[in-house]
């Protein structure tokens, strides 16, 4: 009975003032109102308008002066017009914003969402980089550190993780994703989702995350952003669907959905996906908004006329929240008067925005994330830097070390070449949202600090990123100017190489060529590059190449004449000192690839997990399935990276070879640590289904692990797989278990394994 007095006193103060509840519950050690009661009746007491500000989100603008918000915006803001605010950081100015908000007639308070994506102000590797880490604990890390930095700077929403199968490295935005497999893939998704938003959001230190790109957006055909996406529904579930589901199944508060179409419909109204499967199939429960302006560009996709049919197919398809489009805010108020759209959807999305905020803690205190002193304190600290090094050096993958080129000794002249040595802007990569790349910490002056005088530095930049003759053509003269800058760049970097013991070369892309809208056809280091790199190979120096870049490169010309590779991506704030110490040794290098490196741009889409064809590869049959000009196989394969050590792999068993549908599988490996130096080795397990009623791929990662292992030791590994594991969608759409004949694979690749085969019975 006292209760329900309790909840009507509430509901009485609603009806006056929303906010007075939440006002009233901080100052008094009392339980607060049932939230459905709540939300209900906040709900009950808006307008249309304020209800579908609520399923608005725009942006904030950066000016020289810093962040500032259209005078439109302030009054749809002030006017509940606007629920949602992007792109708006640091305390005071949020605080300024939610100010406005709190003039609105209900005083429901905004919610501001950023791109923090791989780390807010200290960056981590991109998450292409990260993922070669192969270690989930490391991946939460991140995003547990950059929710502490994003909250503490007035945010409550990340645009992350996306979780977009990749395998065209075309595709720029590969280099926001973990890579190409479905298990791997889904690890690392349930890691982010967890390190966001950790186990209350009501903590301060936690902030929504948001599943992306629902769905299938990494398949773009060709390889380039925004294109259409054309796939089996088997494909769809057995590999391009499972990231998203374990995100959701972690807890995820929040979808975007992808700028591509689904079976002839643009995600963004397509119900099947949004309702269907997302909501009713899956389960899930928060809120869905669209990726930037992409219910207009359904114009564009033509498959609705005008913004209005877009609005009214956005709502219908499951669409909570209009990101910058104001198609919502325009047009349903219309569509609702001519009964296009119903008011209980409207309402339902408005629910699920409005629940996003109670469980952030919004209603209770509407300025929970702008407090200056906590982002002074916890913003770019000495323990988040460290955890920043300590992931990029995780993340970086020794591709080739010929005759122990790796690690260089601190003697003798070191020339240090190529235009990413002294370079900071492109270290933090693209996404890198708020991060100061000035900040960050450069190749060039690491390997200065380390070395301290053991050995003679010298630097030429060597080239510029790309040819600048190629992209600047107004005049005559600029074109002039710059092949002279050219030579005489060259000029420098053949002088200092020549006087050296060893070369270290930093080349690759800048940050901006890889990332959205930065799809390319030709995905070699750029041509001017390469010419200085052949340069210096044609002096007879050892040669160390470090490759900065957000997408597997075609390397093949580099593989055959280089003497060591070690790949870097763009590792964040710390690049240089992680770089640095992998190079002499003080760190020894354990990434492994998650996505397959081409020898050629005319193998992609390439990937461990293909399937058989009727013709399979016989060299000594003309008319079987490959090139005439190279190998069918990936440069560098699918879970690919060496050390500073060797690892031999024996003994595979099995705890038995016949099983039946409900028994579990054992395998059991030994690794041997046959080298003179302790390191890391991610020991892989592949799974081949031989005969199934639908075509099944050679290989499927299962499990994976990641030990330490001294010199000279031995360790037993143990994997169990359970049937489960083996199941598939087949033909019809079933998730099946088919009983018959496999092989089981475990060792340090996607090509280097020993196999075992085995059985799995009806019964």
């Amino acid at each position: 009975m006292k209760n329900s007095h309790y909840i009507l006193s509430c509901l009485l103060l609603l009806a006056l003032n929303p906010m007075s509840i939440a006002q009233k519950n901080s100052k008094k050690n009392i339980a607060p109102i049932n939230k459905e009661v709540f939300i209900q009746s906040l709900i009950s007491k808006m307008s249309i308008d304020e209800k579908l500000g609520q399923l608005t989100l725009y942006t904030s603008d950066m000016s020289v002066t810093g962040p500032v918000i259209r005078d439109n915006y302030k009054q749809d803001i002030m006017n509940g017009r606007c629920g949602n605010i992007f792109n708006a950081y640091t305390p005071a100015y949020t605080r300024k914003l939610q100010d406005m908000a709190m003039q609105s007639r209900l005083r429901i308070p905004l919610l501001f969402g950023y791109d923090v994506i791989h780390g807010h102000k200290t960056i981590f590797p991109i998450p292409l980089g990260e993922s070669c880490a192969w270690d989930t604990l490391l991946s939460e890390k991140s995003a547990k550190i950059a929710a502490l930095e994003a909250s503490a700077d007035g945010l409550h929403w990340t645009y992350s993780p996306m979780v977009d199968i990749a395998r065209d490295p075309r595709w720029g935005r590969v280099a926001e994703g973990s890579g190409e497999d479905p298990v791997l893939g889904s690890a690392i998704a349930r890691a982010k989702v967890k390190g966001y938003q950790g186990t209350d959001l009501k903590s301060k230190e936690s902030i929504l995350s948001c599943v992306k790109h629902f769905a299938l957006y990494g398949a773009p055909v060709a390889g380039r952003d925004y294109n259409t996406v054309d796939m089996s529904m088997q494909n769809m579930f057995n590999v391009y669907l499972p990231p998203y589901k374990a995100a959701i199944d972690a807890g995820a508060a929040s979808v975007m959905s992808s700028f591509n179409e689904i079976n002839g419909v643009p995600a963004t109204a397509n119900k099947w996906l949004m309702t269907d499967l997302l909501r009713k199939q899956w389960g899930f429960k928060g809120f869905v908004v669209t990726d930037y302006t992409s219910i207009n560009e359904m114009v564009n996709h033509g498959n609705v006329a005008n913004d209005y049919e877009a609005g009214v197919a956005a709502l219908n398809a499951g669409i909570d929240m209009d990101m910058q489009g104001a198609v919502y805010i325009t047009h349903l108020k219309s569509a609702l008067e001519k009964n296009e759209v119903k008011m209980a959807d409207i309402d339902a999305a408005v629910y699920r925005v409005l629940d996003a905020k109670w469980q952030l803690g919004l209603f209770e205190n509407p300025y929970l994330y702008c407090d200056e002193n906590r982002a002074k304190q916890s913003i770019m600290s000495k323990e988040n830097l460290q955890t920043a090094e300590e992931i990029a050096i995780a993340s970086m993958v020794l591709l080739k070390n010929e005759n122990n080129v790796l690690p260089l000794k601190a003697k003798g002249n070191i020339a240090l070449i190529g235009p990413f040595v002294k370079n900071k802007r492109d270290l933090i990569g693209n996404w890198s949202g708020a991060g100061n790349w000035t900040q960050a910490n450069n190749l060039y002056d690491a390997v200065v600090s380390r070395t301290k005088g053991d050995a003679t530095i010298t630097y030429a930049m060597g080239a510029n990123v790309t040819d600048d003759t190629t992209l600047i053509k107004k005049m005559n003269i600029q074109e002039f100017i710059d092949k002279r800058q050219s030579t005489e760049l060259l000029k420098e970097a053949i002088e200092i190489a020549s006087k050296a013991d060893v070369v270290v070369m930093a080349l690759g892309e800048s940050e901006g060529m890889s990332g959205e809208a930065a799809s390319r056809s030709d995905i070699g280091i750029p041509s001017n590059q390469v010419a200085l790199l052949k340069a210096i190979h044609a002096l007879g120096k050892p040669i160390v190449l470090l490759l900065s870049n957000g997408r597997p490169l075609s390397l093949s010309w580099e593989n055959e004449h280089i003497n060591a590779i070690l790949e870097t991506w763009f590792l964040g704030t710390q690049s240089g000192p992680a770089i640095c110490k992998v190079l002499f040794g003080d760190a020894n290098p354990s990434g492994k690839l998650t996505m397959s490196f081409p020898r050629s741009v005319g193998q992609v889409p390439i990937y461990y997990a293909a399937k058989n064809t009727g013709r399979p590869f016989d060299n000594n049959q003309k008319y079987t399935s490959k090139y005439l000009d190279i190998p069918n196989t990936p440069l560098y394969p699918f879970g690919y990276g060496l050390a500073y050590t060797q690892f031999e792999y024996k003994n595979l068993t099995l705890n038995k070879n016949q099983f039946k549908a409900n028994e579990g599988i054992t395998a059991q490996i030994e690794v041997k640590n046959i080298g003179d130096k302790d390191a890391f080795e991610t020991v892989q397990l592949y799974v081949q289904d031989l005969v199934g009623s639908s075509t099944r791929p050679v290989k499927e990662l299962k499990k994976f692990g990641k030990y330490f292992i001294k010199a000279g030791e031995s360790k037993t590994i143990n994997f169990t797989l359970s049937t489960e594991e083996l199941k598939f969608y087949n033909a019809n759409m079933d998730w099946v278990l088919e009983p018959g004949q496999f092989k089981l694979y475990m060792g340090k690749n996607s090509q280097e394994v020993l196999e075992v085969p085995f059985e799995i019975s009806g019964n």
